[in-house]
């Protein structure tokens, strides 16, 4: 076997991907899983957005596409920051790439090196630290207590900054507690940063449509525009319009950086796909009345399931206020016993003890670097959603001190 690069040792596989990988093969193997894992909209795309698709193949847009994405996605991308966001990036100053995850990925790679710092507020998505890890630099968790609303304290940040600090990541709503930022929240973090000069703003707002409260989206080069110059705003089309699998993703941050960006994507990818980018288009520009649709749909699943969880014994479930997750304490479980004498001990043996027992996929609160804590998705139907929790509560009920 060819030796493998030891940098590749620094990381480990997503959580979130080989856990569905996970589910797929038990249900190969004939045994009914109902996954709860799934970080995508059960929907299907548009249609507007799928006919937008069909006449770019029919008119031969098929093609390489600039780097960093065609001129039209990218004059699309900027009206979606100027109109929603109130922020004006010019076209030089927006890379396109094949998912959210390679803008960040991007960047990371762009201005991390060996030794550099980057905070990274928990819970957190999976991939955040690894990508850190890959560049050879350090992910600084920061704890996010539920008690703080799973969000980062102005202090708390302040304490962990140092000199070699390059990168804060902020993923607002979050995955996966689905915590929410306001504007005066982000605000106070700025305070923090702007004595501190030499730190920049990664901030992830993949799942910015998806909110269930009335205070409207605030993100951070809005809310702090003095900030403007040293965040890089990401977003992207998976989660809003029901497009997980045609891996389009955007980013807008100062022109060096997009132009770094840019350069690396020359010699990974190259371009996105051409005819995903020009359904994105109709995405960003075309009817909205979906993202509306769907959120209200997904706030009716939050509080069916989070209301059947919460009279769980031993569960302890919030509303979040965005994205489409639940993240309930499991805590009060740990030092019970499965019928096979097993002890609960972290929040891995209760995520084991659902898939055993009741066939049940769900995802670890360790994953996220939050072990008291477990994640549900509720992307799926209500009978899917149901179902898990009558499964769930089945799991808890066998279990005993």
């Amino acid at each position: 076997m060819i030796a493998l690069a030891p940098r590749l040792n620094r990381i480990k596989p997503s959580p979130s991907s080989m856990a569905g990988q996970r589910a797929r093969a038990l249900r190969a193997e004939g045994r009914d899983i109902l996954a709860l894992t799934t970080g995508e909209p059960d929907f299907d795309t548009p249609a507007h957005i799928q006919e937008a698709a069909t006449r770019a193949m029919a008119a031969g847009q098929t093609r390489y596409t600039d780097v960093g994405g065609t001129a039209a996605l990218r004059e699309a991308v900027a009206h979606k920051f100027r109109t929603e966001n109130g922020l004006d990036y010019r076209t030089d100053e927006i890379i396109v790439g094949t998912g959210a995850k390679q803008v960040i990925f991007n960047a990371i790679m762009c201005t991390v090196d060996a030794g550099d710092e980057v905070v990274v507020p928990a819970p957190y998505w999976v991939s955040y630290p690894d990508v850190v890890l890959l560049a050879g630099g350090t992910p600084v968790f920061v704890d996010c207590p539920e008690a703080a609303g799973f969000k980062l304290q102005p202090e708390d940040l302040e304490r962990v900054l140092t000199p070699r600090t390059r990168w804060l990541v902020l993923n607002s709503p979050n995955n996966p507690s689905g915590a929410t930022y306001t504007a005066d929240e982000l605000r106070a973090l700025a305070a923090v940063l702007e004595r501190h000069p030499q730190v920049w703003v990664l901030t992830d707002d993949i799942y910015e449509h998806l909110i269930y409260t009335d205070g409207g989206y605030a993100t951070m080069a809005q809310a702090a525009p003095q900030m403007k110059d040293r965040t890089l705003t990401i977003n992207g089309v998976s989660k809003a319009y029901a497009m997980t699998g045609w891996r389009i993703g955007y980013g807008a941050a100062p022109a060096g950086l997009a132009k770094a960006m840019v350069k690396l994507q020359s010699q990974s990818t190259s371009g996105p796909n051409a005819i995903a980018q020009a359904a994105a288009v109709a995405a960003l520009t075309g009817p909205q009345d979906f993202v509306a649709h769907s959120r209200e749909v997904f706030r009716q699943r939050r509080d069916t399931v989070a209301a059947a969880l919460q009279t769980i014994d031993g569960i302890d479930c919030t509303r979040p206020d965005g994205a489409f997750y639940l993240f309930p304490s499991c805590s009060a479980l740990f030092g019970l016993r499965t019928p096979s004498g097993k002890v609960i001990a972290s929040s891995d043996d209760w995520i084991m003890h659902l898939l055993d027992s009741e066939n049940v996929a769900a995802l670890q609160g360790s994953a996220y670097g939050v072990p008291t804590h477990f994640r549900i998705s509720f992307a799926a139907g209500l009978d899917v959603l149901e179902e898990g929790c009558a499964r769930i509560a089945r799991a808890r009920a066998v279990l005993s001190a």
